[in-house]
């Protein structure tokens, strides 16, 4: 607030008002240095619905086959059905299930698995 001019000494010389208002200035950076810290440090919003791993290949191969073994047992009276099964299984691989449906847990698994065999069933 003075310059050399008016200061002849050197010295520091401050004002009532300067120093209250710097005081408050350097008090609202303050406080907004800890507001950023504390939400940078703050954990992420993220919430995880479902904890259930992602299935592997070897899951993907036997949930399969749990579920057309069930089906199987469900329709023992319709050979045509059977056959539609079988024919399903055989040709079934988990490779190209997996690169159509990345991620998939086990209840998408059993939601995904129910639409392409329900075509069989009839």
């Amino acid at each position: 607030m003075f310059n050399s001019v008016n200061n002849p000494f050197g010295r520091k010389i401050e004002s009532a008002l300067s120093t209250g208002q710097e005081k408050r200035q350097n008090q609202q950076e303050q406080n907004k240095d800890d507001e950023k810290r504390y939400l940078e440090n703050d954990d992420k919003d993220e919430v995880q619905i479902s904890s259930t791993p992602v299935l592997s290949e070897e899951d993907i191969v036997y949930l399969t086959k749990n579920y057309i073994e069930k089906l199987k047992n469900e329709n023992e009276d319709k050979p045509k059905v059977l056959e539609k099964l079988d024919k399903f299984l055989s040709k079934f691989d988990a490779k190209k299930f997996m690169k159509r449906n990345p991620d998939i847990t086990t209840s998408d698994f059993y939601m995904v698995m129910y639409n392409e065999v329900a075509g069989l069933l009839n």
